[in-house]
């Protein structure tokens, strides 16, 4: 049985690339990765990101869904604080009702932007400042799941459609926190390695000790985010990661712009040290041949002990980033549709 992979999009948006070509590039891929044998392809929700096209999950999981025929489609994820639980409970039931069992429900803590695009998002929302993530996720499942205890205020007011339920949901994390909230809750986990500073195998081992059941899982579920880019050899490879190390030392400045060519990347007159702390941050991605990278995932999945994989591959050219993914399909042996 081959070890299931799955896709994280960002929607990459780059000098050669717009916004609105990146979402469309977006549902290209999905069919493409359908047709691969992956198993789900996630959404993120970001604004105000020069680099990131995708701002509403929802809206992309819809038209992705419908492009698509087999592989599951889902939010990676809702950023719940910049969102009232009952609109994201209606949102995904609609989801679910339009292509029930396809849709994953993946809920993110942090605003997903910078200070004033918060502040820009929730200014209508009372106590947007209060970090009432808990309660709101709280909330989520009761509407979703028509779960409000007798007496509470919200028992009288349903999520439509009524007919169906919430999809799964997945916490996802990039800390302890997320780590331990969703398995006090039953919930499903997925861990940001690809950005996250604190240890993924800790994390993980944190989440199966900690496991309850619940109705919505018997027992954990573990995804884990990498981020990979992967072509026929290793050299053609580190080439395409050029653009991969630019975005990342400079979201570590603070700063953000389109994705760079690998040419432009290579080319900017860059310090020593700062070419340094870009290869210091190359073990957060899996770059190489199909074989380099198979071997450093597998290296990722004993560590980690994970049901799952969920790969990102911000690479600059839209068609090198599909063949990434199928050659990673292809390493892992998914069974192609």
């Amino acid at each position: 049985m081959p070890f299931p992979l799955s896709v994280l999009d960002l929607s990459p948006v780059t000098t050669a690339t717009p916004p609105s070509q990146a979402l469309r590039n977006s549902i290209d891929l999905a069919a493409h990765v359908d047709q691969l044998g992956f198993t789900r392809y996630w959404l993120a929700e970001h604004h105000n990101l020069a680099n990131v096209a995708t701002t509403s999950p929802a809206i992309m999981i819809g038209q992705v869904a419908a492009a698509t025929s087999r592989i599951r489609v889902g939010s990676g994820g809702v950023m719940l604080p910049n969102h009232a639980p009952l609109t994201v409970a209606e949102n995904f039931r609609t989801l679910e009702a339009l292509f029930p069992g396809r849709i994953d429900l993946g809920i993110g803590r942090a605003p997903g932007t910078d200070q004033l695009t918060m502040a820009a998002l929730r200014r209508r929302m009372e106590g947007a400042e209060a970090d009432d993530f808990v309660e709101r996720l709280q909330e989520l499942i009761a509407f979703g799941l028509n779960a409000f205890p007798e007496r509470h205020p919200f028992m009288r007011v349903q999520a439509m459609p009524t007919d169906v339920m919430l999809p799964p949901v997945h916490i996802l994390g990039s800390s302890n926190y997320g780590a331990q909230l969703s398995a006090a809750m039953g919930l499903g986990y997925a861990f940001a390695h690809h950005f996250a500073s604190f240890p993924a195998a800790e994390a993980m081992r944190l989440y199966r000790e900690q496991f309850r059941p619940s109705g919505w899982l018997d027992k954990p579920r573990a995804i884990l985010g990498v981020s990979a880019v992967c072509a026929p050899t290793d050299e053609e490879a580190e080439f395409l990661a050029a653009t991969v190390d630019l975005a990342w030392f400079r979201i570590m400045r603070g700063e953000r712009a389109p994705l760079a060519s690998p040419e432009n990347a290579l080319a900017l007159d860059l310090h020593e040290a700062d070419r340094e702390q870009m290869r210091r941050n190359r073990y957060r991605h899996a770059v190489g041949s199909p074989a380099t990278v198979k071997a450093r995932l597998e290296g990722l999945i004993a560590e980690t002990d994970v049901d799952e994989l969920i790969v990102t591959s911000n690479i600059f050219d839209h068609e090198m980033r599909k063949r990434s993914y199928a050659l990673l399909a292809e390493a892992f042996g998914l069974k192609a549709a």
